[in-house]
C-alpha cells in the first residue's frame, strides 16, 4: 500500500531524475481552445511558500526530488473509493523499426500535456464557479458543471472524466462538512487538469485528490498547483497546433499492436474489467454489436460518476479492431465521458460516441442517442436495433469463452504467479480477435471470385447465421464492404 504524504500541498509520485530541462509549452489560441473571461478565473491568494516535488515517504526510491517520470515504473491508481493503493507496471514497448516521425509520435504520448488546471467550488448564491485557474485566460465556460456532477451534493468525493472542446479533463470532487451558515453546512470543490488526450491523465489522480482535500481545508492556497503547472504545462507534438484527441495511432501501427492498444489505456480500480463483465453479464455481448456499428450510446447513473466513467472506457475497448484500413470510413468511435445538458448542443451533430451523465433529463433526449442504458437495462427507441437486444446461442458461446478465458488467468495468476498478462489486456484482446475474425472474413470473402457470405462464413466468424443475419446486414452497410449475403432464402440473396 502507498503510504500518503502527510503534507498535503506537494506531489505524491514517482519520478526519474531529468535528461534536459522540460520544454515549455506554446502559447494557445484563445480561438481554439483557451481563452476566457478573467471573472471565471479570480485568484484568491497565495500560499507564502513555494513547493518542490518529492516522493511519498513510504515510495520505492523516497528521499530524491527529481523532474520527469518514467513512462515504465510504477503508476499510483486510485482505488475504487478513490484512495490510492494499487499499482500497475506497464509493458515495455520498444520503439524499434519506425520511423523518426513515428518514433516522435510515441515518444510524445508519454510526454506531460496538461493545458490547463483549475479549482472550481460551490458557491451558495452563484452555484458552481471557478474560483482559480491557470492559465487565466483559458476557456472554461461548462467546467463548472462537469467538473462536479449533478447530485454530488449527495456524496464525499468522486473523480470524473470528461470532453472539453478538443480536450479531455479529469477532475476530483469532495465535500467536506463545515460549521457555517454561509456555506449551509458543506463546502464543495473539484479540482481538475486538461490535457490533450485522457490516456495519460490518470498519472494525477492521487495529486488531484491530495489537491481537492488540501483546497477544503485551506481554501486559497494555490501554490502547489502553480508549481505542478508550470512544471507539466502544454509539452505538445513537435508542430502540432494542440488540437489532438487521442494517441496517433496511425503512426504507431506496430506499437498500437504490440502493447494492446496504448491509447485506451486509462487507469483503473485493480477488477474494473471485472466489474463491468460482472456487472453487464452476457449483456456485453449487445453492447459489443453496438459499439461495433458506431452507435451512440449513453450510460445513465446516479453519482459517483467515476466508476461510471470507466464503463465508457470498456465500451471503447469492444470495438478494436487492427486490420489495416478497417473503420477509415465510419466515424470515429470517441469516449465523450461525463456530459450534462450543457453538452446538448455538441452532442445533437456527433455520429458516433459513448458517454455517461447524472442527470435523468437526457433519456427524453431520443434524438441524442441510439442507445440507453441505465442500470442494468440496455434498451433502444429505435425499432431497427431492436432485434440485436436478444442475446442468441453464439453470444451466450463467446460469453463462456471470455469467461473461460478469465477463470484460466486468474488460475495462472494466483499458483503460477504469473503476472504478465492482466484482464485489462485479456479483455481488449478477446474483442479485438473477434472482431479481426469478422473482418478478416468478410474482406476475403469480398475479394474473391464469389463474394457471396454463406452460413459457414458467418459460423467462422463465430455469429449466428439466423439471429445475427440483422446485425451482418447493418455491419456490412456501415462499413461499406460489398458481398452477397445468402442466409435466409438462397433464392432471394440481398447485396451489400
Amino acid at each position: 500500500m502507498v503510504e500518503q504524504s502527510d503534507r498535503a500541498p506537494l506531489l505524491d509520485w514517482e519520478e526519474i531524475p531529468p535528461g534536459q530541462p522540460p520544454p515549455s509549452g506554446p502559447s494557445l489560441d484563445p480561438a481554439d481552445s483557451v481563452s476566457s473571461e478573467p471573472s471565471k478565473c479570480r485568484p484568491q491568494g497565495r500560499e507564502g511558500t513555494g513547493t518542490g516535488w518529492v516522493l511519498s515517504p513510504g515510495a520505492p526510491g523516497s528521499g530524491t526530488a527529481v523532474r520527469g517520470r518514467s513512462p515504465h515504473s510504477p503508476s499510483i491508481q486510485a482505488g475504487p473509493e478513490g484512495d490510492a493503493g494499487a499499482t500497475d507496471e506497464e509493458g515495455d514497448c520498444a520503439f524499434t523499426g519506425l520511423s523518426v516521425k513515428e518514433r516522435r509520435a510515441a515518444e510524445w504520448e508519454e510526454k506531460d500535456q496538461i493545458v490547463a488546471v483549475f479549482v472550481v467550488t460551490f458557491d451558495t448564491r452563484s452555484g458552481n464557479m471557478v474560483e482559480w485557474c491557470l492559465p487565466q485566460d483559458v476557456n472554461l465556460e461548462g467546467v463548472e458543471f462537469k467538473s462536479m456532477a449533478s447530485g454530488s451534493h449527495r456524496i464525499a468525493n468522486d473523480f470524473i472524466y470528461f470532453r472539453k472542446g478538443s480536450y479531455f479533463g479529469l477532475a476530483c470532487f469532495a465535500n467536506m462538512p463545515v460549521e457555517s451558515e454561509l456555506e449551509r453546512g458543506a463546502r464543495m470543490k473539484s479540482v481538475g487538469i486538461l490535457s490533450p488526450s485522457y490516456t495519460l491523465l490518470y498519472r494525477y489522480m492521487h495529486f488531484l485528490e491530495n489537491q481537492v482535500r488540501h483546497q477544503l481545508q485551506c481554501p486559497g492556497q494555490y501554490s502547489p498547483l502553480e508549481a505542478f503547472y508550470e512544471d507539466k504545462k502544454a509539452v505538445l507534438p513537435p508542430g502540432g497546433n494542440g488540437l489532438v484527441t487521442a494517441c496517433p495511432t496511425s503512426a504507431l501501427g506496430t506499437v498500437v499492436n504490440r502493447c494492446m492498444h496504448p491509447e485506451m489505456k486509462i487507469t483503473h480500480p485493480a477488477g474494473c474489467m471485472s466489474q463491468f463483465i460482472r456487472f453487464f453479464g452476457e449483456q456485453i455481448m449487445v453492447l459489443w454489436k453496438f459499439a461495433l456499428l458506431r452507435k451512440r450510446i449513453l450510460i445513465f447513473s446516479p453519482p459517483p460518476v467515476g466508476v461510471v466513467c470507466y464503463r465508457v472506457y470498456c465500451c471503447c475497448c469492444l470495438a478494436n479492431v487492427s486490420i489495416p484500413g478497417i473503420g477509415a470510413s465510419v466515424p470515429e468511435f470517441r469516449p465523450f465521458f461525463y456530459i450534462n445538458v450543457a453538452d446538448i448542443t455538441a452532442l445533437e451533430t456527433e455520429l458516433s460516441y459513448v458517454a455517461c451523465t447524472t442527470e435523468k433529463i437526457f433519456e427524453e433526449k431520443k434524438e441524442l442517442y441510439d442507445v440507453y442504458i441505465d442500470n442494468q437495462n440496455v434498451k433502444t427507441h429505435r425499432e431497427s436495433l431492436q432485434p440485436l437486444l436478444r442475446i442468441n446461442s453464439a453470444d451466450r458461446e463467446k460469453y463462456r469463452k471470455l469467461s473461460e478465458q478469465r477463470q484460466l488467468l486468474l488460475y495462472s495468476q494466483e499458483v503460477d504467479g504469473d503476472c504478465n498478462t492482466n484482464e485489462e489486456d485479456l479483455f481488449i484482446l478477446f474483442f479485438m480477435e473477434q472482431n479481426n475474425r469478422i473482418f478478416q472474413t468478410l474482406l476475403e470473402v469480398a475479394g474473391s471470385t464469389d463474394p457471396t457470405l454463406t452460413a459457414e462464413h458467418v459460423r467462422a466468424m463465430g455469429l449466428d447465421p439466423q439471429s445475427d443475419r440483422g446485425f451482418l446486414v447493418d455491419l456490412l452497410e456501415v462499413y461499406g464492404i460489398d458481398v452477397m449475403l445468402v442466409i435466409d432464402n438462397p433464392c432471394c440473396p440481398s447485396q451489400y
